[in-house]
């Protein structure tokens, strides 16, 4: 064993250095003592080996229970790291497509989480068995079961302290990553409070600190810019329902460093806080992500880790932060295997890369759960009457160019006057050439080539094409109540053990950062008595915000446990029946 003293070597080597240095050092000195007395007794040679032997083992023993004693107590010192990695929509049947994807292409047996499986977490909401993001991301944050569309609230509609804001009244730094737009469900159930998901111009408005806490995110990084761009800006910009201007105020009142492009992201020095939108919608699907206009999940989620550790380092603080492969999630809305499984893979990219940075950093904790599974991914899919064929077919998604939802926009998009012809060798180009399909089938093409359907019929269909051939299956676009993987690495990763209901996530977090939900959650709703110059509380203004959003929805989110309605969020898209 190596008795280096760098300070860049694991705790664990550099306990066991320490102690075998000093074992050495105290034997020496013992056994000058102990032949000292055995010449002064006339002691023989065999009493004094025995002598030394006894004193040496049981100075060894009381050594060794130093030694740790003192690296305990000195880990004690080091600010404790959370990161929270959610997997949005990705179920355990998609680790094993990912698994036998990359099997096929590059002979690779095991991926980065397969190493890390501690257990299972269950996933139903407060009000349905199947849940949605917002719920599944509240339980995580608030450590509460609530309603399908809640965002940082509790089944009675009022707002929850979340991890994340009382992690920073605590003193640590806190930040959130996503592939989404940074006021989706999952992100906004961290850094917002919202009694529906749809109400994301509110949810920017808290994000950049104009509520009771204040700013409580020192780095958020994604898509989304639209919901920061007031309304006059055009439809290609913003998609807010009013002309506030968030990202000049995130930056004039609330000290938001801002960045929109990725040449600044990678070359220049960055300084917290910083807001970072690289899209105006959700980033690109991995498999049609231009590198040069936005950055990887893992590029994102190591300079995450970087800009916190280094600033936490300088003030002896800690962090929290979450990082969300979010597009998982809606390749299986759209039941598209070939960008899902790319997703998967980016996101096992960047588990790789954040374990190797726990294992760099004493006491951190990486957790990796998903918030619920999407689709009802089979991998085998019986097509017909006969026997079924124990097989499927990954060869399929290999020469998949775009994603379904790119070309679904394609063909929407196609330009007019309409030209039959034209479009119809349109369609078989994109058939051939991006989907890789050369066996179409005239039923196929007759789909395909009727003009005017909709993107997501498009999309859809191409899903389906490209599945089938593959062999595999999916239940539904929309979520299961399946039971998904959970994953831990790191400091006291050993009590996420087992099968867990989703809140003990949140709980799990709440315990080994120290942190107080229940007083936060008491900030909040003591805010509401802290009257702006308006004459509202906060909170008056999101439940205004809330009618008027249900107004203009044309649905009343009232009671949100009662059975009068289903609310399914189906390609991020809101339909309500009743």
């Amino acid at each position: 064993m190596s008795t280096s003293t760098d300070p860049l070597l694991p705790t664990s080597a550099a306990s066991a250095s320490r102690e075998q240095r000093n074992s050495l050092d105290i034997e020496r000195d013992v056994r000058n003592y102990s032949d000292f007395v055995a010449g002064k007794l006339g002691l023989t040679t065999w009493w004094t080996t025995l002598t030394r032997a006894g004193v040496i083992l049981g100075l060894s023993l009381v050594l060794g229970l130093v030694v740790r004693w003192v690296d305990g107590h000195l880990k004690n010192q080091i600010p404790v790291q959370v990161i929270l990695m959610v997997s949005d929509g990705f179920g355990p049947a998609s680790q094993t497509l990912a698994r036998n994807y990359a099997t096929h292409v590059s002979q690779i047996q095991t991926l980065a989480l397969d190493s890390i499986l501690v257990g299972a977490s269950r996933t139903r909401s407060s009000n349905s068995f199947v849940t949605d993001s917002a719920a599944g991301a509240t339980a995580f944050s608030c450590a509460l079961k609530s309603y399908n569309g809640a965002i940082g609230v509790a089944p009675d509609q009022s707002p929850c302290g979340t991890v994340l804001e009382a992690a920073k009244l605590a003193g640590y730094l806190t930040g959130h990553v996503s592939t989404s737009r940074v006021t989706h469900a999952t992100p906004a159930s961290f850094s917002s409070h919202v009694i529906d998901r749809g109400m994301e111009d509110e949810i920017a408005v808290q994000q950049i600190g104009n509520y009771t806490l204040g700013r409580m995110a020192d780095l958020i990084l994604g898509g989304g810019s639209c919901h920061f761009k007031p309304q006059q800006d055009g439809p290609s910009s913003s998609c807010r329902q009013d002309n506030n201007d968030l990202i000049s105020a995130a930056q004039s009142t609330y000290g938001w460093n801002y960045l929109d492009n990725v040449n600044d992201f990678r070359n220049e020095a960055l300084s917290l806080p910083l807001l970072g939108l690289f899209t105006a919608d959700h980033m690109a699907y991995e498999i049609d992500r231009d590198s040069a206009k936005e950055p990887s999940l893992t590029e994102m989620a190591m300079k995450a880790l970087q800009l916190l550790s280094d600033n936490a380092k300088k003030q002896n603080r800690g962090f929290f932060v979450m990082i969300e492969g979010s597009r998982i999630d809606m390749a299986a809305h759209s039941n598209d295997p070939a960008a899902h499984v790319r997703e998967i893979l980016a996101y096992n990219e960047a588990i790789a890369a954040v374990i190797d940075w726990v294992d760099k950093h004493p006491n951190t904790v990486m957790i990796s759960v998903s918030d619920h599974e999407t689709g009802g991914l089979s991998v085998a899919h019986q097509l017909n009457g006969s026997y079924p064929v124990y097989e499927w077919f990954p060869s399929v998604l290999v020469p998949v160019k775009k994603s379904t939802e790119s070309l679904g926009n394609m063909i929407a998009a196609f330009v007019e006057p309409f030209n039959p012809p034209v479009f119809q060798q349109f369609i078989h180009q994109i058939i051939t050439d991006q989907l890789g399909i050369t066996d179409v089938t005239a039923d196929e093409l007759a789909f395909m080539q009727t003009p005017n359907r909709t993107t997501s019929a498009y999309t859809d269909y191409m899903g389906k094409m490209v599945s089938d051939r593959a062999g595999l299956g999916w239940a539904t676009h929309g979520h299961s109540a399946v039971d998904v993987n959970l994953y831990a690495h790191g400091y006291k990763s050993a009590e996420l053990r087992g099968n867990h209901e989703n809140t003990d996530i949140g709980a799990f977090i709440e315990r080994t950062m120290g942190i107080n939900l229940k007083s936060t959650t008491a900030k909040l709703l003591g805010g509401e008595r802290k009257v702006s110059s308006e004459g509202d509380g906060w909170w008056s203004r999101v439940q205004a915000a809330y009618q008027l959003f249900v107004e203009k929805k044309g649905h009343v989110n009232a009671n949100p446990t009662a059975d009068a309605f289903v609310e399914i969020h189906h390609h991020e898209q809101i339909i309500v029946t009743k």
